[in-house]
């Protein structure tokens, strides 16, 4: 059984910093996608950024490129989401998601074979 859990999120003020991370367990992701969404609460979960297991590569939505940064840690099969800068229109619950075997990263969560159970990040003004 796959299984995906998320830790870091919290309370933060505009401007401040969050680390979450996102720990796979049960199989391997060498060579399948990581990716990071979000829903805030009235809205659709979108994609937030994506990392691929094989090249390394990332990818981040136009609304956190250059504050927030993928990395990954493959010896203990750990993805990150490092947010920086963070802005009360980033509160949401954050969740990561993986493609079984599949390299690209895509936008579209109907792509992701499995997923976390959330964690909250709430930016205060």
């Amino acid at each position: 059984q796959v299984q995906l859990v998320e830790s870091g999120g919290g309370l933060v003020q505009a401007g401040g910093s969050l680390r979450l991370s996102c720990a796979a367990s049960g199989r391997t992701f060498s060579s399948g996608a990581m990716g990071w969404f979000r829903q805030a609460p009235g809205k659709e979960r979108e994609f937030v950024g994506g990392v691929s297991w094989s090249n390394e590569r990332t990818y981040y939505a136009n609304s956190v490129k250059g504050r927030f940064t993928i990395s990954r840690d493959n010896a203990k099969n750990t993805v990150y989401l490092q947010m920086n800068s963070l802005k009360p229109e980033d509160t949401a619950v954050y969740y990561c998601a993986a493609r079984r075997g599949v390299v690209v990263v895509t936008s579209g969560r109907g792509e992701y074979d499995y997923w976390g159970q959330g964690t909250q990040v709430t930016v205060s003004s």
